[in-house]
């Protein structure tokens, strides 16, 4: 089944101060664009020639080597798009919680975030640690793949490339960080941590 690319268009408005229209109209062709090489990527793996795989080269061989880019490229932007919103809301007390507890404070969590964000290019997710519970913050670099940790829900996607931020910033990420992190859409997180929760749940009912 082909990929759709979502609307993101309510964002020109929610965002505006923080974000362009110029600058998010920008960013949803890049995106778009993710979510074309992935369907092209899923259409030539339907047909290329497994038998010819090999560490070289091969078709098969080159587009599984390729997919992931396309597919994190589809699905980071998604849920960054959708954890933007209208600048105000608080946090949900939880998560607010354990993301605190992650750093020993709310305020540590957030300057290891910015900390992040200026160590690389690439993406800082805020994500659910499936494999040791809690909140755990993380640095994917290179071309969306890298660094990217098993296992884990994301609760909030950072894009800390350029292309989020340079036409309203140019070289100042900073501003942009902090303009973003009073652009975080509250509700969308609150529900990736309720489901994050409902999983846990889970998983003590069926081990108990």
């Amino acid at each position: 089944m082909a990929h759709e690319p979502k609307d993101y268009r309510r964002l020109v408005g929610e965002c505006r101060g923080f974000l362009s229209e110029t600058q998010l109209e920008a960013h949803f062709e890049l995106y778009e664009g993710y979510v074309k090489k992935l369907n092209e990527i899923e259409e030539g793996l339907a047909q290329a020639d497994r038998e010819s795989a090999n560490y070289s080269y091969g078709e098969y061989s080159e587009l599984r080597r390729r997919e992931p880019v396309a597919y994190n490229g589809t699905v980071l932007h998604e849920l960054y798009f959708e954890n933007l919103g209208a600048a105000g809301g608080e946090p949900p007390a939880p998560f607010r919680a354990a993301f605190a507890q992650s750093c020993g404070s709310w305020e540590d969590a957030i300057a290891d975030v910015k900390a992040m964000a200026a160590s690389a290019h690439g993406w800082v997710l805020v994500a659910h640690d499936g494999n040791f519970g809690g909140v755990r913050s993380h640095l994917v670099q290179s071309e969306h793949h890298v660094g990217l940790l098993p296992n884990q829900t994301i609760l909030i996607a950072i894009d800390c490339w350029e292309h989020a931020y340079f036409a309203d910033y140019q070289t100042k990420k900073t501003a942009y960080l902090d303009g973003l992190l009073k652009h975080i859409h509250w509700p969308a997180v609150a529900a990736r941590w309720a489901r994050c929760e409902a999983l846990e749940r889970e998983i003590a009912h069926v081990g108990a």
